[in-house]
């Protein structure tokens, strides 16, 4: 995708969205995608993200076991059905596996969207951040189950999107 111009709150920012395929592992991609290009490394091929993606997932519900007693009240079904489901490559996952994702990661996780009516991009979440607020792993929500990769420069930067 090419280089796009918007704000962030009131300043002005470029940023690049990196699409990720909507097999139903598109958040725990986006998440491990991100994770490599914070790290410095290059882009994972689809079969490596796809792989990566899927050990994260199985990382995540083994975070959501060991954490049982925090995380149990917040999850919408019974919980052994919900890791049971979760399990699954095709479902979808939503804020609790961002909020795990940082936590197995040990990085923080900024979720945006792009608001259609100003053409703004917003900060809807942020995860993680007990492993400090510098350089998140950036994801971009489209309202509808969908995650991309976000590639913001930092502030201050030039930056190659």
């Amino acid at each position: 995708m090419p280089k796009l111009d918007t704000t962030l709150g009131n300043d002005p920012v470029q940023f690049r969205s990196i699409r990720i395929p909507g097999d139903g592992r598109c958040l725990f991609r986006s998440v491990v995608h991100g994770a490599c290009l914070r790290a410095g490394k290059p882009s994972p091929s689809g079969s490596y993200e796809k792989e990566l993606a899927d050990e994260l997932r199985a990382k995540v519900i083994d975070e959501f076991i060991k954490r049982r007693t925090d995380t149990e009240w917040f999850l919408e079904d019974d919980f052994e059905r919900y890791v049971g489901k979760m399990r699954q490559t095709h479902i979808w996952g939503g804020e609790p596996e961002l909020l795990m994702s940082s936590h197995v990661l040990r990085m923080p996780i900024t979720v945006y969207m792009l608001d259609k009516n100003s053409g703004s991009l917003n900060i809807i979440a942020e995860y993680g951040q007990e492993y400090g607020k510098e350089n998140p792993i950036q994801v971009l929500y489209h309202g509808y189950g969908h995650y991309d990769v976000l590639r913001i420069p930092p502030a201050g930067t030039e930056t190659k999107l």
